[in-house]
This record gives structure tokens, C-alpha cells and sequence, in this order.
């Protein structure tokens, strides 16, 4: 999406919320490029080393699939900062990320409202695996320092109820009640998903899904929630990809919403375009 079509989004978003079809809906838009390589593809190491330099994240990856047997490969390189799921033991905890603004620049009522709204869907969404009475909120509204940004983060935990505690049900009821995450679809979650699949004009890939590894052997688990993701499709030639997007709730101001995402954007696309990275 141009900027006119990501503004005329958010304002359709708001007549909806005006409606009461929904309360949130985070819009997202995709960036691509034509970024033509030769087999296995651009270097995926080499940019996530660059992001690890240049912009730490707690939840930095790269997974790297290859050709196999006539299907083409992809590799993706992520540096999020977000906890989509992670588990230990009897113990499941997400942290959604709602709520962004520049250094040093004062979050506005509206962003502690998004938070407010998806840490209560996250809430829901863990209470269908958990222990009855063990969802709690050990951290609300916490504004944490990014590389070139602020967000605020809240964190949500409960205590696995035993039919779910490292079973073969576990997985699937995690992620049905769970996927997408909350912080990159809305509230209430249906409608925001059938807004956002009315609105966005290109599929979103690996962005905003979840990144991350298991280890059942020792019953621990990390999923991030693939923002701040860069993936390449050897499609036409070569195509490199990143996403961006913004929570969109009554308060916000549809040109706000685009600044927001060029912000989310500026520091990530500024260091996979750097010298090293064309050398």
C-alpha cells in the first residue's frame, strides 16, 4: 500500500470501529524489492549479522530453507523484539508489544489504550490452555527502549492446566487459541482478521507469524512474533520483503498511523541497504 491507500485504510478501520464491528485492527503494508541472486540466494547471514550490529533484539533469528528436490527455497531473517509464546515447564507467557513512539517522545492515550485492549485479549487467548485462576499480568504498560524507537509491553502468564501440561494436545490448543498473535490482528480477533483480509493488498508471509524453537526434552519453548522480518521468495527472479504496520483504534490519526509505520521501517531498511551489505 501507498500512503493514500494505508490512510484510506485506517479510516475505514475507524468506521468500523464507529459501527462496533471491532474495537482494533493492526493494518500492516509490505515493502518489496527486486533483489536478484543466484542460487542459494542473497546472503540471509550476512543481513542478520548487519541487524545484529546495528540493531539488537532480544528475539534476533534466521532460519535458511534451501532448494530441495525442484522446490524453491526461502530464508527469512528476523530481528524482533516481541514474545509470542514462550513455555517452561508448566509456565506459558506472552509480552504483545502495543504502543510505539520515536526516543524521548511521550506515548499518546491512544497507545496505552491498544495496549490495554490486547493484553486483555491475551489474557483470553492463554485462558484456554491454563490452570482456572492462574492468568495473571506480572507486567502492564511498561515502556521499553528499542533501537530508534519505544514500545510499551505487557506481560501475560498462567500456569498450563495439567490436560495441556507438555501433552499432544498442548501444541494445537496453544495455537488455535492463540494464533494469530494478538498484537498483529485486533480485537475482537475474528473481526479484526476479516477486516484486515478486506484491507491489506499483499499476503504478509512469514511476518507476524511465529519464529522461534522447541525443545520438548527439556519442556521449553520461545516463539517471537516474526515483526521487524525480513524474507526473501526467489520469485521473479528474486524478491526481498519486509513488513510494517500499526494498531489502529478510534483514536488514531490515519497519517500518525503511516508515520508510525515508516518509523518501524527507517532503522531496519536503512541497515539492509547499507555499504556492507551491496559490497
Amino acid at each position: 500500500m501507498d500512503r493514500a491507500a494505508y490512510v484510506r485504510g485506517v479510516k475505514h478501520i475507524r468506521a468500523a470501529i464507529s459501527e462496533g464491528d471491532v474495537y482494533q485492527v493492526n493494518l500492516c503494508r509490505v515493502l518489496s524489492a527486486s533483489l536478484i541472486a543466484e542460487a542459494p540466494g542473497p546472503d540471509a547471514v550476512a543481513l542478520s549479522q548487519t541487524l545484529t550490529t546495528g540493531n539488537p533484539a532480544r528475539f534476533a533469528s534466521r532460519i535458511v530453507v534451501p532448494s530441495i528436490d525442484g522446490a524453491e527455497g526461502v530464508w527469512v531473517v528476523s530481528a524482533s523484539p516481541e514474545l509470542y509464546l514462550a513455555i517452561d515447564g508448566s509456565t506459558v507467557s506472552s509480552s504483545p508489544i502495543k504502543g510505539t513512539a520515536a526516543p524521548g517522545v511521550p506515548m499518546l492515550p491512544k497507545d496505552e489504550a491498544e495496549n490495554v485492549m490486547i493484553t486483555d485479549l491475551i489474557r483470553n487467548d492463554v485462558s484456554h490452555v491454563a490452570l482456572p485462576g492462574s492468568v495473571r499480568v506480572p507486567e502492564f504498560l511498561a515502556e521499553h527502549e528499542h533501537p530508534g524507537l519505544s514500545h510499551l509491553q505487557s506481560t501475560v502468564e498462567a500456569t498450563l492446566a495439567p490436560e495441556f501440561e507438555w501433552t499432544p494436545a498442548m501444541w494445537p490448543a496453544l495455537l488455535n487459541g492463540t494464533f494469530p498473535p494478538g498484537s498483529v490482528s485486533g480485537a475482537p480477533k475474528s473481526s479484526a482478521l476479516e477486516i484486515i483480509g478486506r484491507e491489506e493488498r499483499a499476503m504478509r508471509g512469514p511476518y507476524c507469524g511465529g519464529i522461534g524453537w522447541i525443545d520438548a526434552d527439556v519442556q521449553r519453548a520461545e516463539l517471537a512474533v516474526g515483526i521487524r522480518t525480513f524474507w526473501w521468495t526467489p520469485a521473479h527472479g528474486g524478491t526481498l520483503h519486509f513488513g510494517t504496520g500499526a494498531g489502529i483504534t478510534w483514536g488514531s490519526d490515519p497519517d500518525g498511523e503511516w508515520r508510525e509505520t515508516e518509523l518501524k521501517a527507517k532503522r531496519l531498511i536503512a541497515l539492509a541497504s547499507s555499504e556492507r551489505m551491496s559490497r
